[in-house]
């Protein structure tokens, strides 16, 4: 089977995996011109990828996609909060964590790779390949889909989530998440601003105590949102918990440590210091240096 075959076949089976999904949660959701709100929601979240996908073809560009990525997380918590049917403390809770967290990471991804000269090397097979180039853009809808869907859904949940215990339990563990993704990247950007540190590998700070700390703050936050969110579960709502053990799987066994653990061998696997930061840093969960 071609290559762009493989991208029509994943394109048709996310959108449809995403759909069925959509239909699961939706038994509580609040109804919308006909439709589930939180169906509203993901159907929105592929057509801002889409929309966005037709001037990065024509100008062969990949330059937006992480920007629109954050667009897509931040204007689809708006409209979830435009059709929930409550105005909730715990709804403008999540929606505002989501602003703050995709703003934050969409903004950074955007400048390093600007200061990369505008170019990401993850697009350099598909930059002009229609096929494929729709199906990056389409993962990327299923990917903000699948991670933001506990919030979306108790956003528009006709079951309120009360603001008690878990919401503070939450909010704490999502900040604690927040503050080690944005101090992992942090340092890791300051590390590579530094002449001096050309072709070298990060194992200071907060790098000495994780070898992917700001994968460690991303799985971390997105558990706090669903923790926000769980008590507007009811029957199959609860299927919404799917976020966070989808984060967790994508960037364990997909795309996340694989491929970096990967370039990681590929250059520095001759390093007698890189195999000993191998040996005595753990993989994702931080612990004190040795």
């Amino acid at each position: 089977m071609s290559r762009n075959r493989v991208a029509v076949l994943s394109s048709t089976i996310s959108v449809a995996v995403t759909a069925l999904l959509a239909w699961i949660v939706s038994a509580d959701s609040v109804e919308r011109a006909g439709l589930p709100a939180v169906v509203w929601c993901l159907i929105v979240a592929f057509a801002v990828n889409w929309i966005v996908f037709i001037p990065s073809l024509i100008r062969k560009t990949e330059r937006f996609f992480d920007l629109a990525g954050s667009l897509t997380y931040i204007s689809v918590t708006i409209l979830a909060l435009i059709l929930g049917p409550n105005n909730k403390a715990t709804s403008f809770i999540m929606a505002g964590l989501v602003f703050v967290w995709a703003g934050r990471l969409g903004t950074f991804l955007f400048k390093r790779i600007q200061n990369d000269g505008g170019v990401d090397s993850r697009f350099d097979r598909i930059r002009a390949d229609p096929v494929r180039l729709f199906e990056t853009w389409t993962l990327q809808a299923v990917w903000v889909s699948f991670t933001a869907l506990a919030a979306w859904t108790a956003i528009t949940s006709v079951d309120e989530a009360p603001f008690g215990v878990l919401t503070v339990i939450g909010l704490i563990v999502w900040i604690v998440g927040f503050a080690i993704e944005v101090r992992a990247d942090g340092e890791k950007a300051t590390f590579k601003k530094d002449p001096a540190n050309h072709g070298r590998f990060i194992s200071t700070g907060i790098w000495a105590w994780s070898r992917h700390p700001n994968y460690f703050g991303e799985i971390t936050l997105w558990v706090g949102m669903a923790l926000i969110a769980l008590p507007a579960f009811d029957g199959r709502e609860f299927v919404a918990l799917v976020s966070p053990l989808f984060v967790i799987l994508l960037l364990t066994k997909v795309s996340g440590l694989p491929a970096l653990e990967r370039r990681g061998q590929k250059r520095w696997g001759g390093d007698p210091d890189y195999q000993k930061y191998l040996k005595d840093v753990p993989v994702l969960i931080p612990r004190p240096p040795r």
